[in-house]
């Protein structure tokens, strides 16, 4: 009886442990589903897919600009870029956070020492005798362990890795945008430079054209009006001249920023000599994909859905606090009443010291508790579909950008085209009196306005196409593989 006994007892400890385990697995969090897209299935200007044309999400930032100075003006700016940096520390400081929250599901393992010394007075000693009392402790393993039967202790943890999950995803982000705003600082630079070189070739004309006029007056050969109207000219190019080098200057600090330095001489003299932005070498057309790939290649999305997660794993540690807690402390050494003693044979001690808690009453605050668990999951559903509404928004107005500014800048470059034969003609009509100068000035005005539009059109087709990059999750693929690598 007494063998069968002990097989009985030793079968229902395990079956106990493994109870117990089982129960430690579980977690009162809800299931996660992701909610459904608030958006169309299909882009409104959605262009025809090219047969084997790659998706954005599978173009490197270095095989989408092939500029060489760029490619090291983004280098550059990954490597020194300061909010980029603090996006990467903020992805650290969670992963710690995730590691000491996940540490909350092991037990605790320590050394400790101890001595306790006391005096009691002769009327309450028994020996009528004052008696110091001393003890000496040394437990050579401590240990705590709560049993997460509930899951409450894992529901904590999955909500801090959820958040450093969120945190990387929008460290990816960040850095997607970076290689963005790098992209379009440089193209903005490139087109403020050719603007004021127009600027200035205009300005060269309007001052032999004001020196000409200036002694044609005085032959008698124009008027007063002629005169002051070329020197309106005049001075209106020099002051679109201050406006643009202004404007230069500020596109150069705002470059800086991006970078995180100052422009070496180097880069400086590079960036003079760059090409104009008929150069370069961006491509003008995009796949759209479908809206549903957005929801795996945005980072912004994934980290939202993260956040979504980690609010189902904060209603599963609401819920399990109203459970009872069972934690289990215990301790392993020697005692003594001298520390000569304490290694001496028969002085070895041991505590268990097993402990449940149960709430009865707090106030409502665990109920309040959950209802603002299930409050902020609600929040978070909703700042998911707000998130995927603006990346639709985003590849929309890309699309749109892209259907007509291509057709755009064709006009505009025959725009340029005609008022530069205008400009050419009234300045033969001129010379040979069939035209007054006002004629002559409304041409060049005509022209030098067009060749404006022209730059600016261009600019805004190269950074539409660089938005769009950066809206279909451009560079998606290369990123998720390092951050697996």
């Amino acid at each position: 009886m007494k063998i069968t006994f002990t097989g009985y007892r030793q079968t229902a400890t395990l079956a106990t442990l493994a109870f117990v385990t089982t129960l430690a697995g579980c977690t009162m969090a809800p299931k996660h589903e992701r909610p459904a897209s608030p958006t169309a299935m299909v882009y409104p200007y959605a262009t025809s897919t090219v047969s084997g044309a790659p998706d954005a999400a599978d173009i490197g930032w270095r095989d989408f600009f092939h500029d060489p100075l760029l490619q090291e003006l983004i280098a550059i700016a990954l490597r020194n870029n300061r909010d980029l940096r603090k996006a990467g520390l903020n992805v650290e400081a969670a992963r710690a956070l995730y590691r000491i929250q996940r540490a909350e599901m092991l037990p605790t393992l320590g050394i400790a020492t101890a001595m306790d010394a006391g005096r009691t007075p002769a009327d309450l000693s028994v020996t009528d005798e004052p008696e110091i009392n001393r003890r000496y402790e040394m437990a050579g393993a401590t240990t705590a362990w709560e049993l997460d039967l509930w899951g409450r202790v894992r529901s904590l943890s999955d909500q801090a890795l959820a958040a450093y999950m969120a945190l990387d995803e929008t460290y990816i982000a960040a850095r997607m945008s970076l290689v963005s705003e790098v992209a379009s600082a440089w193209l903005t630079l490139r087109a403020d430079r050719e603007l004021l070189r127009l600027t200035e070739d205009t300005l060269a004309a309007q001052k032999s054209s004001y020196t000409l006029t200036t002694q044609l007056a005085r032959t008698g050969n124009a008027t007063q009006l002629d005169l002051r109207m070329a020197e309106i000219a005049l001075r209106s190019a020099e002051i679109n001249r201050a406006a643009y080098t202004r404007q230069l200057a500020r596109d150069r600090n705002a470059l800086e920023l991006l970078l995180g330095q100052p422009l070496t001489p180097e880069l400086s003299r590079r960036l003079n000599e760059a090409v104009t932005l008929t150069e370069v070498a961006i491509p003008t057309t995009l796949p759209g994909g479908l809206p549903s790939d957005l929801l795996v290649r945005r980072p912004d999305i994934r980290a939202a859905e993260y956040r979504l997660r980690g609010a189902n794993a904060r209603i599963g540690a609401a819920r399990a606090a109203f459970f009872p807690t069972i934690s289990l402390t215990g301790t392993a050494g020697t005692a003594s009443a001298s520390l000569s003693g304490l290694f001496d044979p028969g002085s070895g001690s041991w505590r268990f010291l097993p402990q449940i808690t149960l709430p009865l009453f707090h106030g409502g605050a665990l109920r309040a508790d959950l209802d603002r668990a299930h409050v902020q999951k609600q929040i978070e559903i909703a700042r998911y579909e707000n998130v995927i509404q603006q990346a639709f928004r985003d590849v929309a107005d890309g699309l749109a950008g892209q259907r007509t500014l291509n057709d755009q800048v064709q006009s505009e470059q025959r725009a340029v085209e005609a008022s530069q034969i205008a400009y050419e003609l009234a300045g033969l009509r001129f010379q040979e009196g069939v035209d007054d100068y006002l004629t002559l000035l409304d041409t060049h005005r005509m022209l030098y306005g067009a060749q404006q539009r022209l730059v600016r059109t261009r600019l805004m087709q190269q950074l539409n196409i660089i938005n769009l990059y950066k809206a279909l999750g451009g560079g998606w693929r290369e990123y998720s593989e390092k951050k697996q690598g």
